[in-house]
């Protein structure tokens, strides 16, 4: 049976579910008639889709609160244990591997370091990247004791370009070596997991934005980009804060032509300039001396203590004061580009470097986006940091399955019927 709009009964109520949930989730407890103005269903459209979920275990009774001159009111909320999902971070110096509830809360980690020197193809050999995904993710499963048929599926936060297509998602991921790499058919082959849970694998930056919309600095804005400061730069631009961003080789705009050697193989890249990699190497080529043998995040803290001493009668590091107020000039001028291209509402910066630099250095790079920006689109932009800390990019690769899960109505996927072709398709084939 189809509505008049084309959608059949099933569409409807899978939206009905759908609407429940999300609010249930995002806003609960709640009771039965504080949904109905939330979801904008009917009285018995909300007492249905509530009968069902309770069947199903997906929701759960939390209490109950007090009405004007009636009974109490009885509390909803989505059960937490009703489903979970298994968030990764592929990034730049380890792999990250976190089970969660589904109220997110972390029921397990492990972690698994890439190599800190040496070439960058090496450090991500996709055997090995893929022998810690399985590792990793039979540790969290194991440690945490969920039962593999109540895993919502598994999100994967990748450097570079993802091609969903007949194979699975693909990486081409240049700065890394990755040259269409199907990591989502190596990942079925190498782990042990029923072919019913499904992978979603997609661009770090865009699982970032995902977590900072749903639960961090984004919560409220209309729209957003989301920058994904590291040893590299990349961005998120979020239209629709309840629909997945899209993600832009942001950090592979040009900025100066015929500039800095990019580690994508290009020149004048924002990144080759703005990232933390980049950032450290200036500041060697400018006399600055970074820790020997020290990780990035230890040269960076290195870095930013020369700058700005905590001991009052210690003179900071004119070097590193310069090349931090360039960095922060290049980022302006990028900030500058995506306030003119997207003129979000806000822009927020996240990642490791990005936080570690923190509100002084964003000052900074917001005083230098102003100047390069057009001032109307840059007069209703704020810029701010992201709140979800370092480990976001983790959150949002478990938002992915979770996401899914909401716009199923929380249903399992459904396999499509076979429909025999028609009979004129048969008839001209054999003609061939």
């Amino acid at each position: 049976m189809h509505a008049r709009s084309g959608r059949t009964v099933r569409d409807l109520r899978r939206e009905n579910r759908t609407a429940v949930l999300r609010r249930l989730y995002f806003d609960g407890p709640k009771s039965r008639l504080a949904l109905g103005p939330a979801t904008g269903l009917s009285s018995g459209s909300v007492s249905n889709v509530v009968a069902e979920l309770l069947a199903e275990g997906l929701v759960e009774e939390a209490g109950s609160v007090d009405s004007a001159g009636g009974r109490p009111r009885t509390l909803l909320r989505v059960t937490p244990d009703s489903g979970f999902m298994i968030g990764v971070d592929i990034g730049e110096t380890r792999i990250r591997i976190e089970l969660f509830d589904l109220t997110l809360t972390e029921l397990a980690r492990a972690e698994r370091a890439l190599a800190s020197s040496g070439p960058r193809t090496e450090r991500y050999d996709v055997d090995l990247v893929v022998a810690h995904l399985r590792e990793g993710i039979a540790e969290v499963l194991r440690s945490a004791d969920v039962p593999v048929e109540r895993l919502l599926g598994i999100g994967v936060g990748v450097p570079g370009i993802v091609d969903h297509g007949e194979d699975g998602a693909v990486v081409h991921g240049q700065t890394i070596g990755w040259d269409t790499v199907p990591l989502e058919r190596l990942l079925r082959r190498a782990v042990d997991l029923p072919e019913t849970v499904p992978y979603w694998i997609d661009n770090g930056a865009k699982t970032l934005g995902q977590a900072e919309m749903w639960f961090g600095a984004g919560r409220g804005a209309r729209s957003a980009v989301v920058v994904l400061f590291g040893s590299g730069v990349g961005a998120c631009s979020v239209a629709d804060p309840m629909e997945p961003g899209r993600a832009l080789e942001w950090g592979h705009l040009t900025v100066r032509v015929r500039g800095r050697r990019c580690r994508c193989g290009s020149h004048g890249c924002l990144e080759a300039y703005a990232g933390a990699e980049a950032l450290l190497e200036r500041w060697r080529e400018a006399g600055g001396r970074p820790p020997a043998g020290a990780d990035e995040e230890t040269a960076l803290t290195a870095m930013l203590a020369a700058a700005h001493p905590e001991d009052p009668d210690t003179a900071p590091d004119a070097t590193a004061l310069a090349v931090l107020d360039e960095t922060a000039e290049y980022l302006g001028a990028g900030f500058a580009d995506l306030i003119n291209l997207f003129q979000p509402e806000r822009i927020l910066v996240g990642g490791w470097a990005g936080l570690q630099l923190g509100t002084r250095f964003l000052d900074t790079v917001t005083r230098y986006a102003g100047a390069y920006a057009l001032r109307y689109p840059a007069s209703r932009t704020s810029i701010g940091l992201g709140t979800l800390g370092p480990q976001a990019v983790t959150v949002g690769a478990a938002l992915l399955p979770l996401a899914d899960f909401f716009a199923r109505g929380g249903r399992s996927p459904e396999t499509e019927p076979t429909v025999p072709a028609p009979a004129w398709q048969a008839a001209l084939q054999d003609r061939v």
